[in-house]
């Protein structure tokens, strides 16, 4: 069997049966594994071939059919090297009783026949295509239903041909010429697609035989090949050549695809649009090509397509064997029902079951609904309430959280922070919360900004020099110990003192440091103390640190305590030697930097000062009380260059809310994509000249657009009023009113800015006049489509002041009295138009779906519905 070449070709009409043939013809049965018999062939992971029966008796094969119209037995076409077409089955069926098997469809002169083809429409109807004869036709019909009995009586597949009479074609084309394939149309079933003589492709139309409908030169002609899911468009190949074409368009075709070697089959997907299945001599893989047509305008231009192929000896596994080990695949075929599916066969005979996975198309909904194609008929999603959602760290699932917790509206700066998840965003609101309190209570000088940075308050009001000042001392001294003495050199002015109360370090403040430790920040604590010559203050720290059951320091601070309380100031003793070739071993950055301070022989502190895991404002408030005016400021301009190109959000304690914090917020949300902590923070504390920069207000049209794309209009309503609370004085217009049909004016006299006649009285508690007319035009307002009054009522939430009698005194305090309930407001549907008092329509949609209006078949209840969908199980 080696070799004969092998075809395979599934039943048009048997979901779980396949004929393979080379000598012989054998028809199988596909059964699951557990089901299947112990000589089955395992054709794939869960199902297996059993073979059912075999046909021998046909040694000449040359192209096979299946009848595609009976669902209970298999009838075969089999086209023969001398030009006989035989109809045969598997043993006895009902085609026995029709006298159909057994038959023969002889030509009149005998050469090979090229292919067969049953009619996919009409029953009765078999097409086959000869070689060339010179006094014969290459392209017969067979009406099978003119077709004679044999001897009377209906014949079985044993019976011999001899004993039969000659069936006579009922059409005949293509006199003396090739047929080397044909192919029927499905949706004219009369229609036959014949490639002749290695130069055209021609489709006749039996109704009028002798001429064809539309024809094209080419040598492609081999392989025919209809698309099952449009009449019009077909395939051929010649060699490596591999041609598309449409019918409507028949002069040249629409695609052409070249190929590596020479072409051995082509086949359209019947369950899939636009797939077509290429398979290459002596390939182990099968290509395909999803080919999509394009459109110019109206004009239809070549289309595009995109190329993949598939290797089911891979993935496949053929009797436990791997498909790749046993040779090339010699043919496939396509199930005609399942989606994707195909079966292969190779040199050995080995049978690969190989279901195709599509191209996942994905999308992401900006309201984190992911929905992909499943297969062509379905598509699956994951909404945003799937549990898989607690698992992605995705900075707008964070955004969106926080936009429902009230992330950034909080009265209070510092309660902001607790809300964030990020150690960042909690520092810098606390820190906002601290620099407004500070100019609050007069500590810290406001520079134009209720949030200074450390540079604005250390600058003169003009700006131009630092105000540092003279060393205190030349020496300072260690609180409580006067028998050591430190050589740094402490500076103070009033200007640092104001940068440190900015930094956090307010230890004139009771309890600073005790919170500190209640934190348990031990080591950052005694840091501190130490960096304020208080040593024993931070002896005592760390020791409490020690025997805290709650301290998780990496280190026994105990060591530590005492190691720092043997301290001396001579630079030749063994305790500073051996500090200086111990510290870089301890793994806390503050017990790292206290003993490089209590060691330095210079004023440059640069491995205190360059230390990245200590916080920015304690870097900050060490440079201001031992740097000099001008290396305060070099230090401090290269930091805040530094933050702010990593997009360090503790940059703001350096810049403040000023101009230079633009850049910084900047580059942190192009690091994050943080786009609402930036946009909040430009709300909360940046000054109303401040939020008119271009980029500030491309950071709020962003986030107000985000939260739109959400649906989450009571927060972007609430984000609205922060933002505008820092803008007073420009109150923004009404954008949204209600007008008159007639006039298009608005109906609300307060819009007006006046009061006439019945508009200008006061209120009465008891009886509100209600304005059914339009107060410009006198047009009565549309009716009520329950009640069929004229709509109208007092604008909302304003209340007149008694005793004004000419004019509206408008009072939009808290304590205004409303002139109209919700129950009377107008309402209406955005489709059909119609709507009426918002009470009536409420009430009425509560019992049905459709408009009150008689003549009106609008279902108004159902556009306000957001479509159900089923999240999927996550993976």
């Amino acid at each position: 069997m080696s070799g004969v070449r092998l075809e395979v070709q599934w039943s048009p009409v048997h979901p779980d049966k396949f004929i393979t043939w080379g000598t012989d013809i054998n028809l199988y049965e596909v059964k699951s594994l557990k089901d299947a018999p112990q000589s089955s062939i395992k054709i794939s992971e869960t199902s297996a071939a059993h073979l059912l029966a075999s046909n021998s008796n046909h040694p000449y094969v040359k192209c096979v059919d299946i009848y595609p119209h009976n669902d209970t037995d298999v009838l075969l076409a089999i086209g023969q090297t001398n030009g006989k077409v035989v109809l045969t089955t598997f043993g006895p069926t009902v085609f026995d009783c029709l006298g159909l098997s057994g038959k023969e469809l002889v030509p009149r002169q005998l050469r090979q026949c090229n292919t067969v083809a049953w009619n996919p429409t009409e029953p009765n109807l078999v097409a086959a295509g000869l070689e060339k004869h010179r006094t014969d036709h290459s392209v017969l019909l067979w009406d099978l239903q003119r077709c004679p009995h044999s001897n009377g009586h209906p014949p079985h597949h044993h019976v011999p041909s001899s004993t039969m009479e000659p069936a006579r074609p009922s059409g005949e084309l293509g006199l003396s010429e090739t047929a080397h394939s044909l192919a029927w149309l499905r949706g004219q079933p009369r229609c036959l697609m014949v490639g002749l003589n290695n130069k055209h492709l021609k489709l006749y139309d039996f109704r009028e035989p002798g001429r064809a409908v539309s024809s094209t030169p080419t040598k492609a002609v081999y392989g025919l090949a209809v698309d099952p899911q449009a009449d019009h468009r077909l395939t051929s190949f010649v060699e490596n050549q591999i041609y598309v074409w449409d019918t409507r368009n028949f002069e040249k075709p629409v695609l052409f695809l070249s190929q590596n070697k020479p072409v051995s089959k082509v086949s359209w997907c019947p369950t899939r649009s636009n797939l077509l299945g290429v398979l290459q001599r002596d390939s182990s893989s099968i290509g395909l090509y999803d080919i999509q047509p394009t459109m110019v305008g109206n004009d239809e231009v070549e289309p595009s397509f995109l190329e993949r192929a598939i290797l089911p000896g891979v993935t496949g596994m053929a009797g436990g064997v791997p498909a790749s080990a046993v040779g090339a695949i010699t043919s496939f075929s396509w199930h005609p029902s399942h989606e994707n599916r195909l079966l292969n066969i190779n040199l050995s005979g080995h049978l690969i079951d190989y279901t195709v996975f599509e191209r996942i198309t994905l999308n992401w909904s900006p309201s984190s609904h992911i929905v992909w194609t499943h297969g062509w008929r379905t598509l699956k999603t994951v909404c945003d309430k799937d549990p898989i959602y607690s698992s992605i760290d995705s900075e707008a699932i964070l955004i969106k959280k926080r936009a429902m917790s009230g992330y950034g509206l909080r009265p209070n700066l510092c309660d902001n922070g607790d809300l964030a998840e990020s150690k960042d965003l909690k520092r810098l609101w606390r820190w906002l919360h601290l620099s407004s309190s500070l100019v609050e209570e007069g500590l810290v000088q406001n520079s134009g900004t209720g949030h200074p940075g450390v540079r604005s308050v250390l600058k003169k009001p003009e700006g131009s020099q630092l105000l540092g000042g003279e060393p205190s001392s030349s020496h300072g001294q260690w609180s409580e110990m006067n028998a050591c003495q430190i050589s740094a050199k402490p500076y103070r002015s009033d200007e640092r003192e104001q940068a440190l109360q900015l930094c956090g370090w307010h230890l004139d403040r009771e309890g600073f440091l005790d919170q500190l430790e209640s934190d348990g920040y031990y080591s950052r604590a005694a840091a501190i103390a130490v960096f304020n010559l208080r040593l024993r203050q931070a002896v005592d720290i760390l020791r409490r640190g020690a025997e805290h059951p709650r301290a998780t320091a990496p280190v026994n601070l105990n060591i530590v305590a005492v190691a720092l309380s043997g301290f001396s100031d001579d630079k030749s003793s063994m305790w500073r030697q051996q500090c200086i070739s111990a510290k870089q071993y301890l793994s806390d950055p503050y017990l790292r930097v206290m003993f490089s301070f209590l060691t330095s022989e210079s004023e440059s502190y640069e491995e205190v000062l360059e230390e990245k895991d200590v916080a920015v404002e304690d870097r900050v408030a060490f440079a201001c009380c031992f740097l000099s005016d001008i290396k305060l400021f070099e230090y401090l301009r290269n930091l805040t260059a530094k933050l702010t190109e990593e997009g360090d959000l503790g940059g703001m304690l350096l810049t403040g809310a000023t101009p230079e914090c633009i850049p910084l917020l900047q580059r942190f949300l192009d690091r994050s994509g943080d786009i609402q902590s930036v946009s909040f923070i430009a709300a909360r504390v940046f000054s109303p000249a401040l939020l008119k920069e271009d980029t500030v207000q491309e950071w709020i049209s962003n986030y107000r657009n985000l939260l739109d794309s959400w649906k989450l209009w009571t927060q972007r309503a609430h984000f609205d009023i922060a933002l505008s609370s820092r803008t007073e004085s420009e109150k923004p217009a009404q954008q949204v009113f209600v007008s008159c049909n007639f006039c298009g004016k608005s109906i609300s006299a307060f819009m007006q800015g006046r009061g006439r006649g019945l508009f200008a009285r006061a209120p009465n508690k008891s009886k509100v006049c209600k304005i059914t007319s339009c107060p410009n035009c006198r047009k009565p307002l549309p009716r009520c489509s329950i009640c069929l009054l004229n709509m109208g009522s007092a604008s909302g939430a304003y209340s007149v002041k008694a005793g004004s009698t000419t004019n509206r005194t408008i009072d939009s305090g808290l304590n205004s009295e409303k002139l109209a309930e919700f129950a009377n407001w107008f309402t209406w549907c955005q489709s059909c138009r119609h709507g009426g008092h918002a009470a009536h329509i409420m009430q009425w949609f509560s019992e049905h779906l459709e408009c009150p209006v008689t003549s009106c078949t609008c279902r108004c209840m159902s556009l306000d519905f957001a479509a159900k969908v089923i999240s999927v199980p996550a993976l």
